[in-house]
């Protein structure tokens, strides 16, 4: 173990009396904004001319719907069974003791997208291409602070990279959070930004459909070395997990949206739609 590198990193940002600041809420904030900044070059690159005061209000929007849809698909789908919460209300909201689903966040960032969409009489495809363009971003900030927390840690390794996490016992681990930062964020980053610099840009729904897919077979293929969730372990053979079973929906959706986006070819040209 004399090569292991030992996770001591603190989750506390700074602290004054009462107030305590979480890296892990810094990374949703600058995620946000972020995404928000990419969003605004990025149509601007596309000739597009889509207020700031929109933009931030459909990012506004997409968080809140985030954050209310990860909690609720943690309490559904990771959570203690509906008794348990009914005999601790508190434990509903209390988000520091862990419990947020991508899977539910994406979920509520595209439901609160589609209503500030349906207000400011904008198209919701060419935004959710706008969006999920720099949500990467935000994604790979989200992972680096599970990191820093010392959560979600990966099977034990002898590789050269394991990390020793203390609430994971002395034992080297694959750091899956750092995996997945790669992955879901600067790759799929990447590819996404290349794909918006083309010059005969794809119709709408098609980054939407390429994002969905990437990070449902990315979080499919990282969970293979990524610890479950002690209060579920593994869901079937004593390999999949509860995150593979809500990531195959992911991919089917997202070829479905490819397969509809090259049919319908609706260019992105169409931002501005009532009936969005």
């Amino acid at each position: 173990m004399l090569n292991d590198l030992y996770h001591s990193l603190d989750p506390v940002a700074f602290s004054a009396g009462p107030i305590t600041i979480y890296w892990y809420g810094i990374a949703y904030i600058v995620g946000a904004a972020l995404t928000g900044v990419v969003m605004y070059r990025t149509q601007k690159r596309w000739g597009f001319h889509i207020s700031m005061d929109d933009l931030w209000t459909v990012v506004t929007c997409v968080v809140f719907g985030l954050l209310i849809g990860a909690r609720l698909f943690y309490l559904v789908f990771y959570g203690r069974g509906l008794e348990y919460y009914l005999s601790n209300p508190l434990e509903i909201i209390a988000v520091n003791h862990g419990g947020m689903s991508f899977h539910g966040g994406l979920v509520g960032g595209i439901a609160g997208g589609a209503i500030a969409c349906r207000m400011l009489g904008l198209s919701f495809w060419t935004l959710a291409d706008l969006a999920v363009i720099g949500a990467p971003l935000a994604l790979c900030l989200g992972r680096c602070a599970n990191f820093v927390n010392g959560e979600l840690w990966g099977k034990p390794t002898d590789l050269p990279w394991g990390v020793v996490f203390e609430t994971g016992g002395d034992v080297a681990r694959h750091p899956s959070q750092l995996y997945e930062a790669f992955l879901e964020g600067i790759v799929l980053f990447a590819i996404l930004q290349v794909l918006s610099r083309r010059k005969n840009l794809p119709p709408q729904g098609f980054f939407l459909g390429v994002f969905v897919t990437g990070y449902g077979i990315v979080r499919f293929l990282v969970e293979f070395v990524r610890v479950p969730d002690a209060q579920l372990g593994y869901i079937w053979g004593g390999v999949i997990t509860m995150g593979q079973i809500l990531s195959l929906p992911l991919i089917v959706v997202g070829i479905a949206l490819l397969a509809w986006s090259l049919h319908a070819r609706r260019p992105q040209r169409d931002y501005l739609d009532a009936a969005a």
